[in-house]
């Protein structure tokens, strides 16, 4: 346990910046998912939507907790999926 007025500060703040980071991190899994199923069930209008609402959550998380590179190959996966599912249907 943290002995200094400080240290004591630094523990709340860090509690605090991990529950608000597992949040994002559920969202962006939820997101995901809904994605993939939307990608299954050939759904071109919720899948471009929750494309974008991915690349939302994925920008926020690369300003705070997420490596920016690791946003940007999982947004470019997910556009390959897209694009591999509604190409092939155009």
């Amino acid at each position: 346990m943290p002995k200094t007025k400080s240290a004591k500060k630094e523990l709340r703040k860090n509690i605090k910046r991990r529950i608000r980071n597992l949040k994002r991190k559920r969202q962006i899994k939820i997101t995901i998912k809904e994605f993939l199923r939307a990608l299954k069930n050939k759904d071109k209008e919720k899948a471009k939507e929750l494309l974008s609402l991915a690349y939302k959550y994925l920008d926020k998380a690369a300003k705070t907790f997420m490596h920016k590179n690791k946003a940007s190959r999982i947004k470019s996966k997910l556009t390959q999926k897209f694009n591999q599912v509604f190409a092939s249907i155009q």
